[in-house]
């Protein structure tokens, strides 16, 4: 089975990219992870993509005076690597329009709550304030606008009884290292077709695989 090289860019400690280089250990899986890119040189996932034989390298945005800059860099090493699709798995950097048109419906997003509800940052906080009794986390194609474009896959997790920021955030986080990993198969295995702003699973996949609900 031929793989989609998949370029993962990273900020910090990398477990979502875990779950993928977890996932590409399997021979049934799509996906092969080519390169892992930071624009962090302390990123702790640079380890972990060290530690699986991966080539990391890191493009650090600080040594670049324009975005533009940076991001041609970004561009160049992922083509470099051959890599067809990109994940973004930890990345804390907000790309420009002309980068998301470059890798559009090729760039991959998580994002840890159930969009369009509570993008941005601190949106485990902002979730327990607006008191809602289902949080969750979402993959989606990205687009120029923060946390939005077509959405592959969402994963729910309730809220209990005395959660804080910090306990709604693990329990999300166990649901994302599930969830990235089936979305970025769906879409390497060429089973999802962007329709609009919506994207639609092809083939012989139900329904149940755009929703994916882990055990409570």
């Amino acid at each position: 089975m031929a793989r989609v090289k998949v370029g993962a860019l990273i900020s910090g400690r990398g477990s979502n990219l875990q779950a993928l280089i977890d996932a590409a250990q399997a021979p049934d899986y799509p996906v092969e992870i080519a390169c892992v890119i930071s624009n962090r040189p302390d990123a702790a996932g640079l380890d972990r993509a060290e530690a699986a034989g991966i080539p990391a390298e890191v493009v650090d945005h600080t040594l670049f005076p324009t975005r533009a800059g940076f991001e041609g860099a970004l561009s160049e090493s992922l083509v470099s690597a051959g890599c067809e699709l990109v994940c973004l798995a930890g990345f804390m950097r907000v790309l420009t329009a002309s980068f998301v048109e470059l890798w559009r419906d090729r760039l991959i997003n998580i994002h840890p709550s159930l969009l369009p509800a509570f993008p941005g940052l601190d949106t485990h906080a902002a979730a327990l304030a607006a008191g809602v009794k289902i949080a969750g986390c979402t993959v989606h194609f990205v687009r120029e606008t923060v946390d939005a474009g077509p959405i592959i896959g969402q994963a729910a997790v309730p809220v209990l009884p005395g959660d804080d920021a910090d306990s709604l955030a693990a329990r999300v986080l166990g649901a994302e290292h599930r969830l990235y990993p089936h979305c970025l198969g769906l879409v390497a295995s060429g089973r999802t077709r962007i329709v609009g702003q919506r994207v639609e699973i092809t083939d012989a996949a139900t329904r149940d695989e755009m929703l994916v609900n882990p055990p409570l």
